[in-house]
């Protein structure tokens, strides 16, 4: 494994350990390509973590776009993720838009505007968790990917609702909120009673709401998915842990808005060995 390698392991196995975890059931000639799209979702997803300010946060993100336009390793300046990156764009023929997109869609993390509606949270999802699926397909069977883009968009849906639903205390701390303003006011409270947990019998009534979203996208993508081929498998897998951080959150085995829900290490290893072997069948 070369340094660039390694390092770009590392930012995924910190930065996002569940797709971590499912990268290890793909093919290991394709490992390092999914490894740099990971670490790519890292990156930009934890700029947000690293500003006091928005100004900086596009600043990266405008260097993101710039590295992907220029397309070469000079433009990446010895970044490890960047140059990894190319590197699989260039290989797998992956479409640029897809990455200008997924870019464009995380600057609303940069500001602290309520998503607006149910439909503006699914498309942020579509743009980001879905979109991230999808360039794995391509990566892992591009034949194969062509025909399951509906399947990829109930998967990241699935997967992000289940994710930011987690992240919640640190989204409140930071004074964000990514629950939808239709959903807050059909629960009967406001984004900044929300984040503010100003009314707990409310902020609850419009995490059910949420959770209830991821599981009907949840529910729509495993009705397709029993013949999802063999080949796109990891692509997936992450998505067969949404189910279990719903069922703890449903199940209050957590405060959403002060903890993170989780799931024991035996418990997350176990899901992605099952879907990986016998897939979404029964």
């Amino acid at each position: 494994m070369s340094p660039t390698d390694s390092e770009v392991l590392a930012v995924v196995r910190q930065g996002d350990p569940d797709r971590y975890l499912a990268t290890l059931y793909a093919p290991a000639v394709h490992r390092s390509a999914l490894l740099a799209l990971y670490a790519f979702n890292v990156e930009v997803a934890a700029v947000r973590e690293r500003i006091s300010q928005p100004l900086p946060g596009e600043v990266r993100l405008q260097w993101w776009r710039d590295v992907l336009s220029a397309g070469d390793a000079a433009a990446a300046g010895g970044h490890p993720v960047a140059t990894a990156l190319l590197e699989a764009i260039g290989t797998y023929h992956l479409p640029l838009s897809t990455f200008q997109n997924m870019l464009e869609a995380r600057v609303f993390d940069l500001y602290d505007d309520p998503m607006p509606s149910r439909t503006d949270l699914e498309g942020y999802c579509g743009e980001t968790a879905c979109a991230l699926i999808q360039l794995s397909a391509l990566v892992l069977d591009a034949e194969a990917a062509a025909g399951t883009a509906h399947l990829a968009g109930h998967a990241g849906c699935a997967q992000a609702i289940a994710g930011l639903l987690r992240l919640l205390p640190i989204h409140r701390r930071r004074g964000q909120c990514y629950v939808p303003l239709d959903i807050l006011q059909a629960a009967g409270t406001t984004r900044d009673a929300f984040v503010g947990g100003a009314d707990r019998e409310s902020a609850a009534r419009a995490v059910a709401a949420m959770a209830a979203l991821g599981r009907e996208h949840l529910k729509a993508f495993r009705e397709g998915a029993g013949d999802l081929p063999a080949s796109l498998r990891p692509a997936y897998l992450p998505v067969a842990l949404a189910g279990a951080y719903l069922e703890r959150i449903e199940r209050g085995a957590a405060d959403p808005l002060e903890e993170t829900a989780g799931i024991s290490p035996l418990r997350r290893h176990w899901l992605l060995l099952g879907h990986a072997m016998r897939g979404w069948r029964g």
